[in-house]
């Protein structure tokens, strides 16, 4: 006789109950189980579409100010390639110098700099995003500069003009000794990087009202980098610049192939608003990170490298502004804090 037989109804009862709560309990557990395989492997499918490398970059300066041997310079090239251009260049020679020590490249910071570097782009007319290229122009040798109107006419009204030093480029006050071009940019074309396989686009940004900085859309077959330089939030600067910039790449997003964003965050969330001179915070940056998120739909940046730059080293600023970086990213964001010298892949 089966046991069901041998028991009491109460304890019949009692046992179908243990029996259909632990069959709810399998099935839930199991439920779960499949909910968690398949979000790792969309993680892991998000990461190694990331982890397909595409450009290099070697930070030659990553600081915001002060610290005048580590000023807003990165040296981005393809993969495999040794045709780097520079975005901004406030630090040459102290940063080629630092990735030598660190094994990063193994030619001569003066080798690296006249045959390496291809091209200046130059986000705006501030020293600490310029300074590097003035100073180290006489050792250099013929290439381009690559701006937008309004920074091209700082280089040739202040910089290069004789009054502050001699003028290293092709055009502005004589005698011009032609070693440097300018390339006079737009927000529409995107152009060829001369003697590189990479293209450009680049947009206006808003520095602090009525001043201006740019960004830079650099392109390498179908891969995509963007270089903010010095930026305000559109809820501060009172401009749509931003959100101009991320409905264009929304596209990239989507389709995974925009590698990486480099982006500001000078001051931590204490910095009064009155006193950020357009620049971004922790928050004002989560903040822009959230309308891109929207535009794309879902959570399209979940994984996105972002790399943070032009912290500036005043105090506990950088302690504090990684922190509050960190503890607060909701959209899962891959934060990359560059260091000078240390080559990063993306």
């Amino acid at each position: 006789m089966g046991w069901c037989h041998r028991l009491s109804f109460p304890q019949q009862s009692k046992r179908i109950k243990t029996l259909n709560y632990l069959s709810f309990i399998f099935d839930e557990y199991l439920l779960y189980m499949i909910r968690l395989i398949s979000c790792t492997i969309i993680i892991l499918l998000t990461d190694f579409t990331y982890a397909q490398s595409s450009f290099q970059i070697v930070p030659l300066g990553v600081r915001g100010g002060s610290e005048e041997n580590n000023l807003s310079s990165y040296m981005l090239a393809p993969v495999n390639s040794s045709e780097y251009i520079c975005l901004d260049a406030g630090t040459l020679h102290a940063g080629l110098e630092k990735a030598i020590t660190m094994k990063t490249f193994n030619a001569p910071a003066s080798v690296v700099l006249r045959q390496y570097i291809k091209g200046y782009f130059i986000s705006h007319g501030h020293l600490d995003h310029l300074a590097g290229m003035i100073i180290n122009s006489p050792d250099d040798t013929v290439k381009n500069i690559y701006g937008l109107p309004y920074v091209i006419d700082v280089l040739k009204d202040k910089y290069f003009s004789w009054k502050s030093w001699a003028n290293f480029a092709d055009d502005g006050e004589t005698p011009a000794l032609r070693k440097y071009h300018y390339v006079t940019l737009d927000t529409v074309n995107e152009i060829p990087v001369t003697n590189t396989s990479m293209y450009a686009r680049t947009f206006a940004l808003a520095h602090s009202s009525p001043y201006k900085s740019s960004a830079f859309l650099v392109r390498n077959n179908e891969s995509y980098v963007l270089y903010l330089g010095d930026t305000g939030a559109d809820t501060i600067e009172h401009s749509n610049r931003l959100h101009a910039l991320w409905e264009s790449i929304v596209p990239l997003v989507k389709e995974k192939k925009l590698k990486g964003i480099f982006i500001e965050v000078s001051f931590p969330d204490e910095q009064p608003e009155k006193l950020l001179f357009g620049h971004l915070t922790p928050r004002l940056l989560m903040e822009e990170m959230k309308v891109l998120n929207k535009l794309c739909g879902g959570n399209a940046v979940a994984g996105l490298p972002v790399i943070i730059t032009h912290m500036k080293p005043m105090g506990e600023n950088i302690g504090r502004t990684k922190h509050q970086l960190q503890v607060n990213n909701p959209l899962r964001l891959r934060l990359i804090f560059p260091e000078q010298g240390k080559k990063i892949v993306l």
